[in-house]
C-alpha cells in the first residue's frame, strides 16, 4: 500500500497559516490600490486620509502619521504635500509650537476618506461569515500575532487594550464582560478588545507583561 500523502506531507500548519495571510494581504493591497486609483490617489495618500478620519479626529502631526503607517517622515511629508495641493488636507503651524506642522482634513478630504474606507467592506463581509465565537477567537489570535511582531520591531506599535494602563483583565466573573476599563469606568468583553484605541496609554513594561499574562497571553477564552 502506498503511503498516505497527507501523512507524509512536511508542510506544517504554521506555514499554511502564513500562506493564507499572504493571500489575504494580496487581496487587501489590490482593493486598496484600486480604490485609491479610482480617486486619483496613491495607496499611501489614501491611508493618510483614512488615518486622519478614523484615529486622529481629523488632525495630526506628520510624525504621528509616519509612526502609525511605519513609513519615513519624508515619505509621509511628500504625500501630505500632494494632498494639500488637492485641497484634501490643510497644513498649519501648531499653536503650541510654531516650528511644528499639523495636518487637518478638509471637508473634501473627509469625503475622500469615507470613499477610500469602502474597500474594507469586502473583508468585513468575509469575516461576517464567521460565527460570533469564531470572530472572538480570530480577534485574540490577531492580537497575539500583532504583539509578537511589535516586540520584534517589525510593525508599528498598535495601541491595544492589552497593553494599556487603563486595562484590568478578567476582574469580573461575568463571562460576557470580564474586563474593566478604568478610563471610562466600564466593564467589557473580549469582543470589545481594541487593536488601535486613540485613548490608549501604554502601561509600564513590567505592568504590561502582567496584563498580557492575565489576558490574551494566558490563553483565556481560547
Amino acid at each position: 500500500m502506498s503511503a498516505n500523502p497527507f501523512e507524509t506531507s512536511n508542510d506544517p500548519i504554521a506555514r499554511k497559516v502564513v500562506t493564507g495571510l499572504a493571500k489575504i494581504g494580496i487581496v487587501s493591497r489590490h482593493l486598496a490600490w484600486r480604490q485609491a486609483v479610482s480617486q486619483t490617489l496613491t495607496p499611501t495618500q489614501g491611508q493618510i486620509l483614512s488615518l486622519l478620519r478614523t484615529q486622529h479626529a481629523g488632525i495630526a502631526r506628520p510624525s504621528d502619521l509616519a509612526s502609525d503607517l511605519g513609513l519615513t517622515l519624508a515619505t509621509v511629508s511628500d504625500s501630505v504635500r500632494v494632498l494639500s495641493e488637492k485641497a484634501l488636507v490643510s497644513k498649519k503651524r501648531s499653536r503650541g509650537d510654531g516650528r511644528e506642522i499639523v495636518v487637518r482634513l478638509t471637508a473634501a478630504g473627509r469625503r475622500a476618506a469615507n470613499r477610500y474606507a469602502g474597500w474594507s467592506d469586502y473583508l468585513l463581509e468575509a469575516v461576517g461569515e464567521l460565527s460570533p465565537s469564531e470572530q472572538k477567537v480570530f480577534l485574540r489570535v490577531m492580537i497575539r500575532m500583532i504583539r509578537s511582531l511589535q516586540q520584534r520591531g517589525q510593525i508599528p506599535v498598535a495601541r491595544m487594550c492589552v497593553s494599556c494602563r487603563y486595562f484590568r483583565p478578567n476582574v469580573y466573573d461575568d463571562a460576557a464582560r470580564p474586563h474593566h476599563c478604568t478610563l471610562v469606568d466600564a466593564a467589557f468583553g473580549d469582543q470589545h478588545l481594541r487593536l488601535d484605541c486613540p485613548e490608549q496609554e501604554p502601561a509600564e513594561s513590567d505592568e504590561m507583561e502582567k496584563l498580557w499574562a492575565l489576558s490574551v497571553g494566558g490563553g483565556i477564552g481560547l
